[in-house]
């Protein structure tokens, strides 16, 4: 067994900075124009030089691709594009060497319709042990014409899809909350869960840190698969946070523990803040993603709220809370702030949208430095750190992503931030392949634009006013810093400044952050010294959407 870096420290997931690597689009180690795990073992001194502490992968599995990896065939292998099950295992070595722990993606929910499981199930036929794997069951409707119930797909369009058995005839019908290539497993059956109890014990046997837990509030279903009222009450919606939940991740937990230092964290969107501290008791996760923060607008009273709200839950229960601004899944920090309408939900995504990328990137600067001052952990979507923004004249015809297929083409879909990274060099692929012995690099798989140069890390490593230089700064601070990382926080008061349009709390006993959220400068609290700005100082005040860093007297 490999073990993860030993720090002496068990609990490291409190406050660490973690780095999201989708592997597809971080680096091309073997010149095909596809990220690879080849160019990730290349680049972990970057990770390194960061300042960051683990590395979370979205699947490196083998998929068929039908949405990004999140159709796994098979948990316990590599996809041939990423490379193979060694050269993973070399990769978790090699980066905890280097003082860096690796988090892999897990999907419950689902798998691919390639998977042996349910290959295997299409071959037993009808009301077999195979099949109970899964959610078929019979159509309504005279001749079973119609699905089983009116659940749709989070990707729209129906949530059932229905067979073609092997006699040509039309068989059940099978439920997948997603694309129909992801069918829905059933964990009523003791096999499933047993299959993933062993996966993870696969991986932590491996080396991994954690396991971040993709979809995890909808792995449990109502067995009489009801029709969805508008408005389900807390814990009674038949396929979202479902009470028995609670017991599956008791039981990966447990063997969590067992190996010691590893953290489970869930990807969990709900609204009912009671409901969401459930999954961080002492005994179930370690932590869960806080989507109402990366959601939230660029404004004073509702990041408050976020604030407070997230911080008093997770005290409650014990938990460190954890902070994102974005992954791979949402519009990129820097596009999403140059809006009118900052907030981001999945189904106001539009082409065409307006953005003061200027402003977008003064804000994110801000918001970068706002992030990391709060306590907890947290999660850093690559490129971020490069400012780069979405990608939104991708060639229609090189999408992939099936949200924006199954939208009917009205949804761009999240490929606009997957584009692969920028490193050096002044055209694509700046960097992203490595030259192949007597050959050419190949194009990205998805294309980069042409006025990237600029946003590359070897043009930003050596500018200190540039994105990657403001969070390299950052993140070593908030390492160093005692008063940064787990804890918690105090709101500054109105004898101490004017608090108008404006986030300032103190971390610790001697710094404090102040985010500006106003269009015109502020005057700062009494302080000693200022250890890093978003922005510069204009004439010592604080400039509009600009955070900073304050060294301040103890009280």
């Amino acid at each position: 067994m490999t073990d993860p870096p030993t720090t002496g420290d068990d609990e490291w997931w409190r406050s660490a900075a973690i780095y999201q690597v989708y592997p597809r689009s971080f680096a091309d180690g073997d010149g095909d124009g596809t990220g690879d795990l080849l160019g990730v073992l290349d680049r972990l001194p970057y990770l390194r030089d960061l300042g960051v502490d683990a590395m979370w992968f979205t699947p490196w599995y083998p998929s068929p691709m039908a949405d990004g990896g999140y159709d796994v065939a098979d948990y316990r292998a590599i996809d041939p594009a990423f490379g193979d099950l060694a050269l993973a295992e070399e990769l978790i070595a090699t980066a905890a060497r280097l003082g860096l722990r690796t988090i892999v993606d897990v999907v419950p929910n689902h798998v691919s319709d390639q998977h042996r499981w349910f290959q295997e199930a299409l071959a037993a036929g009808p009301g077999s042990p195979e099949r109970a794997r899964f959610w078929f069951r019979p159509g309504r409707g005279e001749h079973g014409e119609l699905a089983p119930n009116g659940w749709q797909s989070n990707f729209g369009g129906p949530a059932w899809s229905r067979l073609v058995e092997a006699d040509g005839t039309p068989g059940d019908w099978y439920l997948h909350l997603f694309a129909p290539g992801q069918p829905d497993l059933n964990w009523d059956s003791p096999e499933v869960r047993a299959e993933f109890e062993d996966v993870l014990r696969f991986w932590f046997e491996r080396g991994v840190a954690g396991v971040r837990i993709d979809s995890a509030a909808l792995l449990v279903k109502d067995p009489t698969l009801p029709e969805l009222d508008d408005e389900p009450g807390p814990g009674e919606h038949p396929y979202v946070d479902r009470d028995e939940l609670q017991d599956v991740y008791r039981a990966w937990r447990r063997i969590a523990d067992e190996y010691g230092g590893r953290a489970l964290v869930g990807e969990i969107w709900l609204p009912d803040v009671e409901r969401f501290g459930r999954y961080l008791r002492p005994d179930v996760l370690h932590t869960a993603f806080n989507f109402d923060f990366l959601a939230c607008p660029w404004q004073v009273d509702d990041l408050r709220r976020s604030i407070d709200t997230t911080t008093e839950m997770h005290r409650a229960v014990g938990a460190p809370a954890t902070w994102v601004l974005a992954n791979h899944d949402v519009t990129r920090t820097v596009t999403r702030y140059g809006r009118a309408d900052t907030s981001f939900a999945f189904e106001r995504k539009r082409f065409g949208t307006p953005t003061d990328l200027e402003l977008g990137r003064r804000r994110a600067r801000a918001a970068a430095l706002l992030t990391m001052a709060l306590p907890g952990s947290l999660y850093l979507y690559q490129g971020e750190e490069l400012g780069l923004p979405e990608v939104e004249d991708l060639p229609l015809e090189r999408l992939e992503d099936p949200m924006h297929e199954r939208s009917g083409g009205v949804d761009p879909g999240r490929d606009g931030c997957r584009v692969p990274l920028p490193w050096n060099g002044q055209q694509a692929p700046y960097g992203f392949s490595a030259v192949p012995n007597g050959g050419a690099v190949a194009p990205s798989w998805l294309p980069q634009p042409a006025d990237w140069a600029g946003l590359t890390v070897q043009a930003q490593a050596s500018d200190l006013g540039s994105m990657l230089s403001l969070y390299r700064t950052a993140l070593r601070l908030r390492r160093e810093h005692p008063d940064l990382g787990d804890g918690s926080l105090t709101w500054l008061t109105g004898d101490e400044m004017d608090l108008e349009g404006v986030l300032a709390f103190r971390r610790g006993p001697s710094l404090v952050s102040v985010t500006n959220l106003r269009d015109v400068p502020i005057d700062l609290p009494r302080h000693d010294r200022v250890l890093l700005s978003s922005a510069p100082l204009e004439g010592g005040r604080l400039p509009a959407d600009t955070t900073v860093w304050l060294d301040v007297p103890t009280p």
